[in-house]
C-alpha cells in the first residue's frame, strides 16, 4: 500500500486432482447490489447469493497453515529489509518467486518472468507467470490473479526494529497468488488463460500495475478479469462473510465469486466504498484500461490490523490456518472463473 503522504488514511488499494465446479444453474447467481438488507456486523453486508455447494471448497486442500508459514517467514523476513522497489532485498523476493513458478510448471509470461517497468527511475520488475487455458473457445480470454510483492523498505526505528517488513501488505497476498499458481501449474484445469502477476512499486502509487496494464493494453491482450488479492494476513472480525472486495457495486463479481467458492466468502464492506478503495490497489489501473471486471479481494477493515507501515507488521501477527484455509477456497473461486461460460462475469 502506498505512503501515508499520498492517500486518505494512509491506505493505497491499500493439492490434489478435484472435480470441476459449476454453477448448477446460472440464473440462481443475481447482479451484484450496492445495498442490501442482509446484515453483518455494524459495517457489513454480505453478497446477495443464496445457494452455495458447501462441500466444494473442502476438495481444494492446495495448501496448509505450515505452508503458507514457509513462504510468509521468507518474503517478511528481515533478510528482505522490506521489500522496497528496487532494493536488494525485494530482488531476494524475485527470485524465490521465479523459482516457485518454476518448480510448479508455471511458464515465463514474457521472454523471461520479469517484466521491467519502464516508469520507475531505477530497475524495477513485475514477475508474471502463465498457465495457458485449455479450451479452444476460452483460452484466448486471460485472467491475471495479482498481488504487489513490494514493501516500504525500512523507516524509523520502533523499540529497535526499523524494518517494515510487510507481512500483511502484501507477502500475504503473495503468497496466496503463489499457492493458487501453485495449484493450476500442477494441474492445468483451467479453460481460460491465467497469469499470476506480482507487481512491484505499488507503494510508490500503483507503478507496477500502470505499467502493465497499459504494456498489454498496447499488445491487445483479450482481459477477462482482474483478481487482485492485498491483506489477508487475519481475519475479519463480526462479518458473516470471509473477505470483501473493492468496487462490490461495480460487477457481479461479488455473486459469481461465492458461487463458485462454495461459500458465502466475500462480501460488502460500506468502509471500504466510503474511502475509495477501489482507486487504490493494482486492480484499478486495468479497470482504468480495459473497463472489465478489476477487484481487489481484501481482510483489512481499519479494526482488525494495528500495524500498517509499521515494523510490527511481522509474521508472528498473521494468522495461518485463516490464510490456508481462505487460499483454498480462493482456488476453487479461481478455477471456476476460469472455467465459466462466455460472458457470464460482467460489470454492472
Amino acid at each position: 500500500m502506498k505512503r501515508v503522504s499520498i492517500y486518505i488514511l494512509g491506505l493505497s488499494f491499500l493439492a490434489c486432482g478435484t472435480p470441476k465446479l459449476v454453477v448448477t444453474n446460472p440464473e440462481d447467481v443475481q447482479p451484484a447490489r450496492e445495498e442490501t438488507t442482509l446484515q453483518s456486523g455494524p459495517d457489513g453486508l454480505k453478497a446477495d447469493t443464496e445457494k452455495f455447494n458447501t462441500a466444494i471448497a473442502k476438495s481444494y486442500p492446495v495448501t496448509t497453515s505450515e505452508e503458507v508459514g514457509r513462504i510468509m517467514g521468507f518474503l517478511a523476513s528481515d533478510e528482505l529489509q522490506g521489500r522496497d522497489t528496487g532494493s536488494e532485498g525485494i530482488e531476494k523476493a524475485a527470485v524465490f518467486i521465479e523459482n516457485h513458478f518454476k518448480a510448479n510448471d508455471v511458464a515465463p509470461y514474457y521472454e523471461t518472468y520479469r517484466d521491467e517497468l519502464s516508469n520507475y527511475n531505477k530497475p524495477a520488475f513485475n514477475v508474471l507467470g502463465i498457465v495457458p487455458g485449455n479450451d479452444e473457445l476460452l483460452k484466448d480470454e486471460v485472467i491475471i490473479v495479482g498481488a504487489h510483492y513490494d514493501h516500504i523498505g525500512t523507516m524509523s526505528p520502533v523499540a529497535g526494529d526499523k524494518v517494515a517488513n510487510g507481512a500483511n501488505d502484501n507477502a500475504s497476498g503473495t503468497t496466496s497468488v503463489l499457492e493458487m499458481a501453485k495449484y493450476f501449474g500442477q494441474h492445468k484445469t483451467n479453460k481460460r488463460t491465467i497469469i499470476f502477476a506480482l507487481f512491484s512499486a505499488e507503494e510508490k502509487g500503483l507503478l507496477g500495475s500502470a505499467h502493465l496494464a497499459k504494456r498489454m493494453k498496447k499488445e491487445g491482450v483479450n482481459l477477462y478479469a482482474v483478481l487482485n488479492f492485498e491483506m489477508i494476513g487475519v481475519p475479519l472480525q463480526n462479518k458473516n462473510y470471509e473477505v470483501y472486495i473493492t468496487g462490490y457495486e461495480k460487477s457481479n463479481l461479488a455473486e459469481i465469486s461465492n458461487a463458485y467458492s462454495g461459500a458465502n466468502l466475500v462480501g460488502y464492506l460500506p468502509t471500504a466504498k466510503k474511502n475509495g478503495l477501489f482507486a487504490r490497489s493494482d486492480n484499478y489501473p486495468f479497470y482504468n484500461e480495459f473497463k472489465i471486471p478489476s477487484h481487489t479481494y481484501c481482510t483489512f477493515d481499519f479494526t482488525n490490523f494495528n500495524f500498517y507501515h509499521k515494523p510490527d507488521d511481522e509474521v508472528e501477527q498473521m494468522d495461518m490456518s485463516h490464510m490456508a484455509n481462505t487460499i483454498n477456497k480462493f482456488t476453487p473461486m479461481v478455477e471456476g472463473i476460469a472455467n465459466g461460460p462466455k460472458g457470464e462475469l460482467k460489470m454492472n
